[in-house]
């Protein structure tokens, strides 16, 4: 019985977007106990750690956060999601790019995996992100599950469970299981409300489009 209890616990990686949101409502869906984990990693986009927040609430789970926020001073230079001055597009451009973040969340994942006896890792890499982040793909997660494996001797699983999919087909499978979309935040700025220019909004706006689902949020234009 203990054994199968460990088997039901996993640890979701929890940024308050859509993406994650959909994997933490499918593992909640699956049986699963889970503990969400959120990052601050200096992010301007505050607004994703109260959203995480809210979401993990509706699951009945309440979320771990933790404080990267000095890490803002390796991607400042790199990333417009911590610096101001570099600025935005609606396009994908290295400057989106967060260097090796999926990594560095998952290794604080795998630790809390331990922590709480949990034998499964779950993150919300999907198949439109996997051309432009390289630890969105399938062969990073694999290999990062092997070295967790080893570093632990822990026979953690490290999965995304949407890789290959679309984002929306990913948003048909959060209405289906009851996602309330209207709490996720996406936009890489911190106004009020989605500023609906920046990169993730435009493919916020783009998959519920193509998903043929009402859009809940707003956006500045």
């Amino acid at each position: 019985m203990v054994g199968e209890k460990l088997e039901k616990k996993c640890v979701v990686v929890l940024s308050g977007g859509p993406d994650s949101a959909t994997v933490a409502y499918w593992a909640k869906a699956q049986g699963y106990q889970i503990y969400p984990i959120t990052f601050n990693y200096g992010q301007i986009a505050v607004k994703e750690t109260e959203a995480a927040k809210k979401i993990a609430e509706k699951l009945g789970a309440n979320t771990k956060i933790i404080d990267l926020s000095a890490l803002k001073d390796i991607f400042s230079s790199a990333t417009s999601l911590v610096n101001r001055d570099i600025p935005l597009t609606a396009e994908f451009s290295a400057p989106i790019i967060v260097p090796f973040r999926n990594a560095i969340f998952l290794s604080a994942a795998v630790a809390y995996a331990v922590t709480v006896g949990a034998k499964h890792i779950f993150y919300g890499a999907q198949g439109s992100d996997e051309p432009f982040y390289p630890d969105c793909r399938r062969e990073f997660y694999e290999a990062f599950e092997k070295a967790a494996r080893l570093g632990t001797c822990e026979e953690i699983t490290i999965k995304a469970p949407f890789s290959g999919s679309k984002k929306s087909e990913l948003i048909r499978k959060g209405v289906e299981l009851g996602v309330p979309f209207e709490l996720t935040w996406s936009c890489y700025r911190d106004g009020e409300v989605h500023c609906g220019r920046c990169e993730s909004c435009v493919n916020r706006k783009k998959a519920f489009a193509d998903a043929g689902v009402v859009d809940p949020t707003r956006y500045e234009v």
